[in-house]
């Protein structure tokens, strides 16, 4: 019986180890990528919020609209001279809107791919434009340092902002909700928010520190969130109905984040320096625009494929099923192969175990070097022992010494989230040692217990504070789930249709001139 002994599964508490999450299995139902080609840098993706199949990118002097499904372009939206950029679908996917490098901001009618507006009035290129929340503005961020908001329906200036930074514009967002704020990102490093109510120019100004490529707001309105820099990050975007940020950088990666925690779920990696995102409604679809105009398309998998995992366990009861079917062959075996196998190295501690000398087990862990350096070992044999129900007996007439470093040891790592449930179990036990085994109590012994005392009173404190801490946050989320729905309900019945909108006299003279 002792023969077969087996080490102990000693679980390492500060060692990472890929684990497989929810995210994780979700993510991985991304089909290969499906590529296309441009002729140079893609600016920017846009999914259509009407047409869910379709998403247009803007590259060089082209604004094209592409199907998900064929690959093939829809619509070209050719009006344009010079570079293109940061073409937009308005809410509710009828509109289209584009500035150039003219200095132009151009509004597009989808349907009949005919110039409706034509918004003069910056002085460099305009990299980004943006429909305000109530679909009658448009705000437009250009390299000449300024930012201007314009009313769509009579194609006039509703608003500047001059000199709102000190280097060029490249960053801007709308707020989801309220369609008198937005906000600007530009060279300078300089973040600044306006509100259009007031007579402020700038109601707040905050410092990225390095250049801001992209930014945007999270669907409540509530955060906005910026990215750049020289190094890495290049563009942003928003999954999972507001519970995902994915972010596309110069290293080749995709990474996703949980909104909730800020913290690296997934992450996708690409043959080229990553520019510009889109990604589809209920992530349908991510696209990913290179640097070299590379285009990468991953549909997600509507039904899902089964896990390594499951193919392993079904490789592996396959396997057991062919051991114990009968051979077809009445043949004499001609040889018995035998497991030479050696047996695994143990250490002190288990061959103690091995031999059943629970105290020698104990004591040949509960050394210093594995108290600071390796508690998992201790806490692999206090499992081990509790599982053998001989805890109690490792315990029970030790003198204060032993006792009294087991008790710091619990009072150091019971509040470590993989070791909590053995050593709470392992204190319970201590308790039941000294209830059994009345004997007058030293100074020092005295001093350890009072420890574990306080130790068990701060986790229980702690864990009350949670629990209120987490109800107070669910109260919070249902009540603005709550509101939201009421919202989207006024809306869904007092919104009127949108009129039908025609070109204006500055949109039907402008002419493309070509070589």
């Amino acid at each position: 019986m002792t023969s077969n002994f087996q080490p102990l599964h000693i679980q390492r508490f500060q060692q990472k180890v890929q684990l497989v999450t929810p995210d994780t299995t979700y993510w991985n139902r991304l089909d290969k990528s499906e590529l296309l080609k441009e002729h140079s840098n893609v600016d920017y993706i846009d999914f259509s919020p009407s047409e869910q199949d379709n998403f247009v990118l803007t590259c060089s002097a082209r604004v094209q609209i592409y199907h998900l499904v064929t690959k093939l372009v829809v619509k070209n939206l050719s009006k344009f001279q010079k570079t293109a950029y940061g073409a937009t679908f308005r809410q509710d996917g009828r509109l289209l809107a584009a500035g150039d490098e003219e200095g132009y901001v151009k509004l597009f009618d989808i349907s009949s791919r005919n110039i409706l507006r034509l918004f003069k009035g910056h002085t460099a290129p305009v990299h980004r434009t943006f429909f305000t929340a109530d679909k009658s503005q448009l705000a437009s961020f250009a390299d000449d340092k300024s930012v201007r908001l314009w009313d769509v329906g009579n194609e006039k200036l509703v608003r500047t902002y001059e000199d709102a930074h000190s280097d060029y514009i490249r960053a801007g967002a709308s707020h989801p909700q309220a369609g008198h704020m937005f906000i600007s990102g530009g060279y300078d490093g300089k973040i600044n928010l306006y509100d259009a109510r007031v007579q402020q120019s700038i109601t707040r100004t905050l410092d990225h520190g390095s250049p801001v490529e992209s930014m945007l707001f999270l669907p409540k309105g509530s955060i906005f969130i910026t990215a750049g820099g020289t190094q890495t990050v290049t563009c942003l975007r928003v999954g999972s109905d507001g519970r995902r940020l994915l972010s596309g950088g110069l290293d080749r990666h995709v990474k996703i984040y949980d909104v909730g925690t800020y913290k690296t779920v997934y992450t996708l990696t690409y043959p080229k320096p990553v520019v510009s995102l889109g990604i589809a409604a209920r992530n349908q679809a991510l696209v990913a625009g290179m640097v070299d105009g590379l285009v990468s398309i991953k549909r997600m998998i509507v039904d899902s494929k089964p896990s390594h995992l499951e193919l392993i366990k079904a490789t592996h009861r396959q396997t057991q099923r062919n051991r114990m079917a009968r051979p077809n062959t009445t043949a004499n075996v001609d040889h018995v192969v035998t497991d030479q196998r050696r047996m695994p190295q143990l250490t002190a501690f288990e061959n103690h175990l091995r031999k059943y000398n629970y105290k020698k087990a104990l004591d040949s862990v509960l050394v210093p070097k594995n108290t600071e350096d390796y508690p998992e070992q201790i806490v692999a044999v206090i499992t081990e022992l509790l599982h053998r129900s001989a805890l109690q007996a490792a315990l029970t007439n030790r003198n204060e010494a032993t006792l009294i470093q087991f008790i710091d040891f619990l009072c150091a790592h019971i509040g470590e989230v993989l070791f909590m449930r053995p050593l709470l179990n392992a204190a319970r036990t201590v308790m039941d040692v000294f209830e059994n085994n009345v004997f007058a109590f030293s100074k020092d012994m005295f001093e350890a217990l009072e420890r574990l005392r306080r130790t068990m009173q701060a986790e229980i404190r702690l864990t009350m504070e949670l629990v209120q801490l987490k109800c107070a946050l669910e109260m919070i989320i249902e009540g603005a789930l709550d509101n939201n729905e009421d919202d989207a309900t006024k809306v869904r019945f007092t919104q009127s249709e949108v009129p039908k909108m025609h070109p204006s006299l500055a949109a039907s003279n402008y002419v493309v001139l070509v070589d």
